[in-house]
Parts: structure tokens; C-alpha cells; sequence
């Protein structure tokens, strides 16, 4: 079932290419469609009307599809929103697809553009959209329920994270429920390299714009139902929670730490690049009893192991 509603912005520096693609999309239901020729048409577009799904040409003067992709993620990092982007492109070979992946495609279409799979793809990437930005709006809810906390001095008043008693609290709490119901219990310690060097180069106030920066992007990448928090300073943590040992894979602390090198954060004084290492200890059904204290240790422990071996990597 087409989704008439779906705002599509397609880009294409022929005339040819954008007139194919929007006949196309009409034949196959869709309505509202706007055609741009350039980059930055697209991104003035998206600050006048968001869209839910962009169909980028990689070939393009000026600003090609995987420079405008990265400049449509930081637009909807700022605007804390998520966009889906097909690039089209004629070039071949796994180096090619992997690259646009890399750079934050959600879909690849080659050309010459098959008219069905065009329309699958599209209502495949609406789907995308519309169930990421749901969740950024659960996240928001979250996050007034979070503010509501202050009071019970459990939010960081710069990150508006939880503070460090906070995260203590839900640590705790959740220990408790996976030792009587079962289930895993991990707790990750991040710590952002350098941080004083960026303090001392840009100042404390940029250095703040770093740490809010930091916590959005972590926000972006955890799921709704994980505690995030700010430990002070420039340390952050994340306690997450299994009902089912099954269902944890490693590799999502991997990719949050990547998630954070990925792109340098927006400041007042210009891009800042950051990285982070972390620590990570775990507590699933069977192990020996870990308290909250001890967990928290183990964490803290890994992510000096994690500096100490060079930081921007992960110790599990």
C-alpha cells in the first residue's frame, strides 16, 4: 500500500533524470514530490519543509549525492529528525555500495532505474523514516519525562542527561530485575579523549558545546529504553537491558563508539573532532553476582584499558 502522504525531494542535474523519476513516483501514487537540481537546493528545501525520503544522483557539479548525504545528516542531527536517502548511480562493484553505506545511504538504486523496484524502494525508505522519527519523538517524550527529574537533582542541567546518581539508581534497579527475572545487564563507561586539550584550545564554553553534542549523538544512536547519562566531566555512560541473553551483540557499543568519530561535532568555533573510548562489562543469567558498585568498577576499569591502548576503540 502506497503512502500518498510520503514527502519525496528528488535531486538530479538533468532535467531528463528528474522528470523520469517524479513520473515515475506519480504513476505509482505518490503526491507530494519536489524536484531540485543541486545540493544546495535540497538542503534549502529541507530547512523550509522536511522530506521523508530523498532520491540523491551520486554525479552532481558542485556538491556530489555522498557530500549532500553528509551535509542531510548533520542537518537532521540538528534538527533532531531522520531523513531517508536512495542515491542513484551507474557505478558498479562492492567498493562503490560499501562506500555510500559508509557514508550514511540507507538505500542504493543503479541505473538504468528499474520503475517497480524505484517504488518498492521508496516505500521501503518512507518505512524507515517514518519508524526513526517515531522513536526520536518517544525519545523526546523521554526526555520531558526526564527534565520533570531535576527537581530530584537526577538530570545534569548542561547535557540534560541523567546525572550520575541517576544512572546509579536505574543501575541498580535493573541489577535487581535481571538477578530475580533474569536477563543481562551491561553497563558501558565512555570517556571523550583528549577533552582537555579542546577545552584549552577552544575554551570551556566550546568545550561545552562539545559535551551537548557528545550526549545528542548518543541519544540518536541507543535504543529509547536505555539510560544514558552524564558521570561528570567528560564522562558518559549507558546501562543497557536484556530480557534475553540471545538478543546482545557486542558490536552495538562498537558502533556507538564509531558513531561519535564518524563526523566532528558542530561548534560555535567550527568543526570539532572528537573520539571516545570506552569500557563495557556485562552481567547475563548464570555469571556470579556483580553489585552496582562493582560493575560500574569493572566498566571504569576497561575504559582506561581502552586509553591506555591508544583510545577512539572499545574494551569489553
Amino acid at each position: 500500500m502506497i503512502s500518498d502522504d510520503l514527502s519525496i525531494l528528488i535531486v538530479d542535474d538533468t532535467e531528463s533524470g528528474r522528470l523520469f523519476l517524479q513520473s515515475a513516483l506519480t504513476t505509482a501514487g505518490y503526491q507530494d514530490i519536489r524536484l531540485t537540481s543541486t545540493g544546495a537546493e535540497v538542503l534549502q528545501e529541507m530547512n523550509e519543509r522536511p522530506a521523508d525520503v530523498i532520491l540523491v544522483d551520486w554525479i552532481m557539479p558542485e556538491m556530489d549525492g555522498l557530500q549532500l548525504t553528509r551535509n542531510i545528516r548533520q542537518q537532521d542531527e540538528d534538527n533532531n529528525r531522520y531523513t531517508s536517502i536512495i542515491i542513484c548511480t551507474a557505478k558498479e562493484g562492492m567498493d562503490n555500495l560499501v562506500l555510500a553505506f559508509d557514508q550514511g545511504v540507507d538505500d542504493f538504486l543503479a541505473k538504468p532505474i528499474d520503475v517497480r523496484e524505484l517504488g518498492a524502494r521508496v516505500q521501503a525508505a518512507g518505512r524507515i523514516s517514518n519508524l526513526q522519527n517515531t522513536l526520536y519523538d518517544t525519545a523526546r517524550e523521554m526526555q520531558t519525562t526526564n527534565e520533570k527529574l531535576a527537581e530530584l537533582a537526577q538530570t545534569d542541567p548542561l547535557t540534560k542527561l541523567g546525572n550520575r546518581r541517576y544512572m546509579q539508581s536505574h543501575l541498580q534497579a535493573t541489577l535487581k530485575e535481571s538477578s530475580s527475572r533474569g536477563g543481562g545487564t551491561c553497563c558501558a563507561i565512555i570517556d571523550i579523549d583528549h577533552f582537555k586539550k579542546i577545552n584549552d584550545q577552544y575554551g570551556h564554553d566550546v568545550g561545552d558545546e562539545v559535551l551537548v553534542g557528545i550526549a545528542k549523538r548518543l541519544r540518536r544512536v541507543v535504543r529509547p529504553t536505555d539510560v544514558l547519562a552524564r558521570m561528570g566531566g567528560e564522562e558518559f555512560a549507558i546501562i543497557m537491558f536484556y530480557q534475553n541473553d540471545s538478543n546482545f551483540r557486542h558490536s552495538i557499543f562498537a558502533r556507538i563508539q564509531q558513531s561519535i568519530g564518524a563526523r566532528a561535532i558542530k561548534t560555535s568555533a567550527g568543526e570539532v573532532k572528537v573520539t571516545i573510548s570506552m569500557g563495557v562489562c556485562c552481567r547475563f543469567s548464570g555469571d556470579p553476582e556483580l553489585n552496582m558498585e562493582m560493575l560500574i568498577k569493572c566498566a571504569d576499569q576497561k575504559m582506561y584499558r581502552a586509553k591506555k591502548k591508544g583510545r577512539d576503540q572499545v574494551i569489553y
